[in-house]
């Protein structure tokens, strides 16, 4: 039974881990970046701003990622309870528990994983590294 839990949870934590990596594309790719000494901390500042407030052109980029992020986790949970059985509505139904309890589970974790990784930890590395970031602290505001 315990190795049937392994693959289970290893399945659940990817559901919730790549839709939240891939919505935080917007700053990653400018920590990253400095952090291999591949861009100076203007340049990855500049390009932060771009992709996070849409400047110069780029307004559609952050809802592309959230739209296209939404759908990653839609589908990875349709593979889920295909994987498991639950492959039609009628079986959806009769399970209706287990889906609404997996759902609301895994969409909650996969946001709050996205507000703690792109807000508190890309912040505070960004910071380190140089970043002019300070201001986007979300305790600073209160």
């Amino acid at each position: 039974m315990a190795e049937e839990s392994k693959p289970d949870s290893r399945s659940l934590f990817a559901i919730i881990g790549l839709p939240a990596l891939l919505a935080s594309m917007c700053c990653l790719p400018s920590v990253v970046m400095v952090l291999l000494g591949l861009s100076t901390v203007t340049a990855a500042a500049s390009l932060s701003d771009q992709l996070y407030w849409g400047l110069d052109g780029w307004a559609w980029f952050r809802p592309t990622l959230l739209g296209v992020s939404t759908i990653l986790l839609i589908s990875g949970l349709v593979v889920y309870f295909r994987n498991r059985g639950i492959c039609s509505l009628d079986d959806a139904v009769r399970d209706r528990k287990k889906v609404i309890n997996t759902v609301l589970l895994v969409s909650i974790s996969s946001y709050l994983l996205y507000l703690f990784f792109n807000y508190v930890i890309l912040t505070e590395i960004g910071i380190l590294l140089g970043l002019p970031w300070e201001s986007s602290r979300f305790w600073n505001k209160w």
